[in-house]
């Protein structure tokens, strides 16, 4: 009975050390993770072969980050080319339009030479400036209106005032220049002449309204 658990005990002795060979022999990405060494417990081969992996992975990280960083710069070269080419060609529409209007002008000069010349230079003046208003028109171009409307500090600038028996005050009598909204924001005043109504009733001249204009 001794002699048996003697040996039995050898053979346990001689297990053990084989098991933790086993298990020292195992990859370590296959080890548990409870199994991993910390960098204490490391030998010098092992922190070797963890540095030379941790410098591949900085090497590609820092490879990925110049990637990006120039495919960022670009997008910034790229939009900024682009914007200034739509900067560039963003009145084209307009300018086609406005070409035609270039060609009765020219029309209109070469006819006067006819004997009929004031006629014809009136005639093309007139289909010019139609033509042009059109194309002013689709590009959402429109007159303010003036003359017999009350005064709107928004959309008229008074130059004068004058009296008028027949007229109330504060409504337009004269429009010196036209003005002009683009797609009903006001882009310049009409210039005009107020009616002061009768001599010696200014009631309201319209030149301090009481109107908040939006931008």
């Amino acid at each position: 009975m001794n002699e048996k658990r003697g040996e039995e005990a050898v053979k346990i002795e001689i297990s053990q050390p084989e098991s933790k060979a086993r298990d020292q022999d195992k990859n370590p990405e296959d080890r548990p993770v409870n199994d991993k060494k910390s960098l204490e417990d490391m030998t010098k081969a092992e922190l070797l072969t963890k540095a030379k992996e941790l410098r591949e992975e900085a090497e590609k990280n820092y490879d990925l980050y110049l990637r990006s960083q120039a495919e960022i710069d670009n997008m910034i070269k790229r939009n900024k080319r682009e914007k200034e080419e739509w900067i560039k060609f963003s009145n084209e529409t307009l300018i086609k339009e406005i070409l035609p209007v270039v060609d009765n002008l020219e029309k209109a000069i070469s006819h006067s030479n006819n004997e009929n010349s004031l006629d014809a230079l009136r005639e093309g003046v007139e289909l010019t400036l139609k033509g042009l208003k059109a194309s002013l028109a689709k590009s959402g171009v429109e007159e303010v209106k003036s003359v017999g409307e009350v005064f709107d500090p928004c959309f008229h600038h008074a130059v004068s005032q004058r009296d008028d028996d027949k007229v109330e005050a504060g409504i337009i009598l004269d429009e010196l220049q036209k003005g002009y909204t683009l797609n009903e924001r006001l882009i310049r005043p009409a210039m005009v002449v107020l009616s002061k109504g009768k001599s010696g009733n200014h009631r309201n001249d319209g030149n301090t309204p009481d109107k908040v204009c939006e931008k």
